[in-house]
């Protein structure tokens, strides 16, 4: 199991988004090269980077920043946050990045997805599917995950299964920012459907208890850990035991 501690970038600060809506934002911190680093020291090896300023719009991307927090911290960085285009993706992979989150540009745009996964190998690439309970099942989100589309969350993984998809993080957006516990149920059925899947579960994190036993390869972890209610040394130690 992976631990992933996450930051969420806006303006060069690390903040929170309340089931991704950026009128329900809280700020931690204006030294994330400093929060990176402490996650370091406690023994992480990886962390979630999601630039919030290029989700709104890539030309606003932090690229400096997040190429600091590559080379100061010594850390694997999995970087997303509106990766619209390929060569979106190969900026990320020459300032750093381990790996990149496709999250909408998976679900418009499926050739330009593909030869992502083509050009720069399936552990570059990392899926995401943001999901939405609806009509009596999991579909991915829309319109900054206010609204399901019509694919189901299963069809959605499928169509890249082809191109070598491995690494797959899954966010119940009921769930993310809420402190509510993890979706235990969706994760077991994705990995039941797809057992080869390097699964990454995202959102609800509360408790330390809620890494015990998870059914995933990873856990991606932001609001527990800035309000404190476990750090990451405890939480790498929760998922050996």
């Amino acid at each position: 199991m992976i631990i992933y501690p996450a930051i969420d970038l806006i303006d060069g600060a690390v903040v929170r988004l309340h089931k991704g809506d950026f009128d329900r934002l809280t700020a931690y911190s204006n030294n994330p090269v400093c929060m990176a680093q402490s996650y370091a020291d406690a023994g992480a090896k990886w962390l979630h980077l999601v630039d919030l300023d290029g989700a709104k719009n890539p030309k606003n991307r932090q690229i400096s920043l997040i190429g600091q927090i590559i080379d100061n911290t010594g850390l694997n960085v999995q970087v997303g946050g509106g990766i619209r285009s390929f060569d979106d993706v190969t900026t990320l992979i020459a300032a750093g990045a381990s790996r990149v989150v496709i999250g909408s540009l998976a679900v418009r745009d499926i050739e330009t997805t593909k030869r992502i996964f083509d050009a720069f190998g399936p552990e570059r690439i990392c899926l995401a599917a943001d999901v939405i309970w609806h009509n009596d099942g999991f579909h991915i989100a829309v319109s900054g995950w206010q609204e399901a589309s019509s694919l189901g969350l299963f069809s959605f993984i499928e169509t890249y299964l082809d191109n070598g998809l491995r690494h797959t993080l899954c966010t119940d957006i009921d769930r993310d920012g809420t402190l509510a516990g993890c979706n235990r149920d969706l994760y077991e059925m994705v990995k039941q459907a797809f057992p080869n899947l390097r699964l990454q579960a995202s959102g609800g994190v509360s408790v330390l208890d809620d890494l015990v036993g998870l059914p995933t390869d990873g856990v991606i972890i932001g609001k527990a850990l800035y309000e404190g209610r476990f750090t990451v040394k405890e939480a790498l130690e929760a998922v050996i035991c």
